[in-house]
């Protein structure tokens, strides 16, 4: 099959969807299907075998305006290509999130160009209005809602004091066109049961239209590691965003650090020096016992959660939780919160994880005072998890669900 993956922001860097379309795109290939990815800024990062295996990416440039290092700019007039830009920047400048529509209204012109060069498009979490233009275009259309950010305008507009409140609603505006979207598309993917059942009742969705499929991880390249720092706990957030409750693991690990010398929390995320976590480190004394980096390529990743004692994901709400199952894969026994596809995922309590209520910093700081007391018991729940990560979560397994299911909207087309 000749396949176009859309996908408004692609780098790995930028979370699950980043992920989902570098490891998709190149396990397609290799079953031999062709793959163009078309993306907006950040761009995807291909490797090298999915670059023999024959996988392109077409840039659709937007004009970075939520970008570093001047996020929320203003552009200057020469910059400015045509009305959809103009578009993007009246969408900043009234607080809403644009990407998602610009991107698919750029995407569309440009696949109205080229019907025939694909057997199939396929939307990665944009569901943009452009999505309507390509389906009359006369485009087979799938497309895979990893989890609705409704969770996410929620937890946002709640964390949000005075009349941010209404900012944070307004930048989330984009859920009405993704739920009026989602409804026209004949053939939903989605990565947990948990997601499928809250995008059913988020965007009204009938019955029978969502499939679900997990999501993989490189069990080559997340494993086990030859020793693990004392001490060392790692948590991956993509976002500084209340939806990844990491504000509750750094009281948790303010009250580890009162009772013990060696705890060290190592977050993986890009924080705003200014942001409420920054913020909170600073406020609690515990700088000395965080370090937070970002911008780790998997290798990286990988060799840090097998270098740690425990892994923990505190979210308040995970559509499925990559992080989990890459610490799962490298044998690192987790804490997480019974949240979302969390417990789905890493199956019943002391399989892989310790499990804990969402929201508890106390219940989070036991489970990880007892992990780290109890090498047995990280022994056993980190052989659990890299068994479970083998067994059930691979790449490979995700690429040909997939390819069967664009046959499925492709029987359905005809």
């Amino acid at each position: 099959m000749r396949i176009a993956l859309l996908s408004y922001r692609s780098k790995p860097h930028c979370g699950g969807q980043g992920v989902y379309v570098r490891h998709l795109s190149r396990e397609l290939a290799l079953l031999g299907h062709q793959v163009e990815i078309f993306s907006g800024q950040p761009y995807p990062e291909l490797d090298q075998v999915a670059i023999d295996a024959g996988v392109t990416v077409t840039k659709v440039p937007s004009l970075g305006l939520y970008d570093e290092p001047d996020p929320f700019r203003t552009p200057k007039l020469g910059e400015y290509r045509d009305w959809i830009d103009f578009l993007e920047v009246g969408s900043m400048w009234t607080a809403s999130f644009g990407e998602p529509l610009t991107f698919s209204l750029r995407v569309a012109r440009l696949l109205e160009e080229r019907r025939d060069d694909f057997d199939i498009v396929h939307d990665n979490q944009c569901l943009g209005y452009g999505l309507l233009r390509i389906q009359k275009a006369g485009f087979p259309l799938i497309a895979t809602i990893h989890h609705p950010i409704t969770r996410d305008r929620t937890l946002a507009v709640r964390a949000a004091k005075g009349w941010r409140k209404i900012t944070a609603w307004r930048w989330h505006s984009f859920l009405r066109m993704q739920g009026r979207v989602s409804r026209r598309i004949p053939e939903l993917l989605t990565v947990s049961r948990s997601s499928e059942v809250d995008i059913r009742k988020a965007f009204d969705i009938p019955a029978g239209r969502i499939t679900t499929i997990p999501l993989g991880v490189d069990t080559e390249v997340f494993r086990p590691g030859p020793e693990r720092v004392p001490g060392r706990i790692v948590c991956v957030a993509s976002a500084d965003a209340p939806l990844k409750g990491v504000s509750y693991l750094l009281e948790a690990v303010a009250k580890l650090a009162a009772e013990r010398d060696d705890v060290k929390l190592v977050l993986v995320s890009k924080l705003d020096p200014n942001g409420p976590s920054a913020k909170m480190i600073e406020d609690l004394a515990i700088s000395d016992r965080v370090s937070v980096v970002s911008g780790l390529e998997d290798e990286e990743m990988a060799e840090l959660l097998a270098s740690a004692e425990v892994a923990c994901v505190p979210s308040l709400y995970e559509g499925f939780s990559l992080p989990a199952v890459e610490a799962m894969s490298c044998g690192t026994p987790l804490v997480a919160t019974r949240a979302g596809a969390i417990p789905e995922v890493v199956g019943t309590d002391e399989q892989a994880a310790l499990l804990v209520p969402p929201r508890d910093s106390g219940r989070l700081a036991q489970a990880i005072g007892r992990l780290l007391d109890d090498a047995g018991l990280r022994v056993e729940l980190g052989s659990g998890g890299r068994r479970r990560a083998e067994e059930n979560y691979s790449w490979a397994a995700v690429a040909a669900k997939t390819a069967a299911h664009y046959e499925t909207v492709l029987a359905g087309h005809r």
